[in-house]
């Protein structure tokens, strides 16, 4: 009999020390690193992704100079993994004359395909005096950029614009500071240039929750027949630095704003080494990704350390499955908390 509980038990701590892996990291990571640029420069990280119609992977990469100010550089992969031809010259690089706003640098792009303008929009951290701000550009090939200037003044980042037109109007998920707090909110236009009909999405926790400090989305969302699918980012603050992690929520396809399901905890995290140590420690950070030809597999790319790139695959419908299994309504919850 004792052996036999005993065995219970170990087969119970195996079973609670268990956590499913929904991101493989790719064995040559990190992809990426300052020895592969072509040109002077300090670190490279925080990189858009996109498909190009050929299928080549195209990543717009955020590259920090040697004095601390970033721009933005075009990588290409047949791929998507290794053999990357990058510029040999930055792809975009701030505009101060024309663009003030692009004092301190360029950063963070997401990068969103919009059909019905048949261009790539992509969404982009203006550094300026005030303060990081939204700005937008669109482009056909990644050669001619059409700037659209700030779009959300500062202090305001992690933008990236919805495919579509939701009832008649473009909408952008953003995350202002606010004396709300850091949160991820969302935004309507009829143009592209003029925003309003503010509503918050997606609000970062209080106490001790792994997402508590500061949230914000991390790429683009992606649109599944059950809702937009979220990766984000929660930060947490320890007394030696903060800790960067991704968790997921799904939120309507008709009212974005309207977030369905919520993840608990958080499930991909800083442990590799290349991860773990740079010039900001324990940070994954991704600001693209592709899905392969099965509709279902996600190369997720993503800032490591703030010092180079790396890869990892993963699948949506396991991502919608952790969710279901590890997630939980938010006005549900709403409910629950004012009634505590």
């Amino acid at each position: 009999m004792t052996s036999i509980l005993a065995e219970k038990s170990t087969d119970n701590k195996k079973v609670l020390n268990q956590h499913e892996t929904l991101f493989h990291r790719h064995p040559g990571n990190p992809i990426l690193t300052g020895k592969d640029w072509p040109y002077s420069m300090n670190s490279v990280f925080n990189a858009g992704a996109t498909l190009l119609p050929d299928g080549t992977t195209l990543l717009l990469c955020r590259v920090e100079d040697r004095r601390g100010l970033s721009h933005l550089c075009v990588a290409r992969s047949v791929n998507g993994v290794d053999e990357w031809h990058i510029d040999r010259e930055p792809t975009l690089l701030p505009d101060v004359e024309r663009y003030p706003e692009e004092l301190w640098g360029i950063e963070d792009p997401r990068i969103t395909y919009v059909p019905e303008l048949k261009q790539y929009a992509i969404a982009y951290t203006s550094y300026s005096r005030g303060g990081p701000g939204v700005s937008l550009a669109l482009t056909k090939d990644f050669r001619d950029f059409e700037r659209l200037g700030v779009i959300m003044s500062p202090d305001d980042k992690d933008a990236a614009l919805l495919p579509r037109r939701i009832n008649g109007l473009w909408a952008l998920i953003h995350r202002p500071m606010t004396p709300l707090g850091a949160h991820i909110w969302i935004s309507y236009s009829p143009d592209l240039r003029h925003w309003g009909n503010h509503k918050l999405m997606l609000e970062a926790r209080r106490g001790a929750w792994w997402d508590a400090n500061k949230i914000g989305m991390s790429p683009p969302p992606i649109e599944t027949p059950r809702g937009w699918l979220m990766i984000y980012h929660g930060v947490r603050r320890t007394p030696s630095s903060s800790i960067y992690r991704l968790g997921l929520a799904l939120f309507d396809l008709e009212q974005p704003d309207k977030c369905l399901i919520r993840g608990d905890s958080w499930m991909f995290a800083p442990e590799a080494e290349y991860e773990r140590h740079g010039d900001v420690q324990d940070v994954v950070f991704p600001c693209g990704y592709t899905v392969a030809p099965d509709g279902d597999t996600i190369n997720l790319y993503y800032g490591a350390a703030d010092s180079s790139i790396a890869l990892a695959h993963g699948s949506i419908r396991g991502l919608l499955a952790w969710l279901d299994a590890n997630g939980h309504s938010e006005h549900a919850h709403d409910r629950r908390q004012r009634h505590a």
